[in-house]
Formats: C-alpha cells, sequence, structure tokens
C-alpha cells in the first residue's frame, strides 16, 4: 500500500500512537499498584466498558463526519492523503475550526475507558486529551495560516474551536 502523505500528518501520528500505548502501559503499571481492587472489580470493567465502546463510536463519528466534509470540499487536485488545500467554512466547519481533532481528541479517554485502568482514566487520558488539544491550536492552526492567510483569521475569527451550540454537537457527534 502506497500511503502518500506529508511528513507532518505521519509525524503527528505516531506521536498519537505513542502517547496511547504509553497511556495503557503506564496506567496499568500504576493501577497494579495503587488501584488493584478496583482494576480488578469485574462490574467497573463491564461499565466503563460500554461507555469506552460509545464513546469510541462517537470519537470515529466526528471524525468522519468532518472528514467527509474536507474530502469533498477541501481537496483540488493531487495532493496527499490527509491534506487539504482549500479552506472549508461551511457544514460542520461553521461550528468548529477542527472537528475532526476535537472529537479525536476523545480517544484517549475512550480507550481508557475500555481497558479498564482508573489511573488512565482519571489521569493520563485527560492529560493526554488537553495535549492533544494544544497539539491541535499549535501546529494545525499555524499550518492553516500558513496555507490560507487572511481568510484563515477572519475565520479562526468567525468560528470558535469549540462551539456553545448543542445543535453543533448534535451534528458533529449523531448526524449521517
Amino acid at each position: 500500500m502506497d500511503l502518500k502523505t506529508t511528513p507532518s500528518v505521519v509525524t503527528r501520528v505516531v506521536l498519537w500512537i505513542f502517547i496511547l500505548i504509553g497511556g495503557i502501559y503506564f496506567g496499568i503499571k500504576f493501577d497494579l499498584i495503587y488501584f488493584r481492587s478496583i482494576f480488578f472489580n469485574i462490574i467497573f470493567h463491564i461499565i466503563t466498558f460500554i461507555i469506552g465502546i460509545v464513546l469510541m463510536k462517537l470519537s470515529f463519528h466526528a471524525a468522519k463526519i468532518g472528514g467527509r466534509e474536507l474530502k469533498k470540499k477541501g481537496r483540488v487536485g493531487n495532493i496527499p492523503r490527509l491534506e487539504t488545500n482549500k479552506l472549508v467554512t461551511t457544514g460542520i466547519f461553521k461550528c468548529f475550526r477542527h472537528p475532526m481533532l476535537f472529537g479525536l481528541s476523545f480517544i484517549p479517554l475512550s480507550l481508557a475507558m475500555i481497558i479498564g485502568s482508573p489511573t488512565f482514566i482519571i489521569f493520563i487520558a485527560p492529560s493526554e486529551m488537553i495535549f492533544i488539544l494544544i497539539m491541535v491550536l499549535i501546529f494545525e492552526e499555524a499550518e492553516a495560516y500558513k496555507k490560507f492567510g487572511k481568510d484563515y483569521i477572519k475565520y479562526k475569527n468567525s468560528t470558535p474551536i469549540f462551539s456553545k451550540k448543542i445543535e453543533c454537537y448534535k451534528k458533529l457527534f449523531l448526524s449521517s
């Protein structure tokens, strides 16, 4: 399979995988020391597993919604996979500047819930989620500005990173 994409995207994907694997490792390691009774509680695992599966499904749904819109409206010509060359400001992008990445930022928490690691759920996943959102604010915003210039500044000033409208979250996580 010939996957064509930019080094920037590959670096972020590898970093993302690295922090998820690290979260699993350190979560379980600390659970076996500090949260042994919860970690081995079957009821806790059943509840967190169900919540984790639902949250994971919602996360991937958000990625699909944003990705579909970017693929349809943000790509002109033959460009690398996962890249855009046209600013998209309609649909879900009217509500969020980075809807796919916002949805995907919940993957650490959903993975922590699926695994049932109290340490990962309480400490590591929230830290990873914040880290992912900071990466979005630093790297995605800078790249978007570099690509789209003043048009992106205008879009940034009119569209929040996170929406305050419930309809936007319904569109992102529940629409088809």
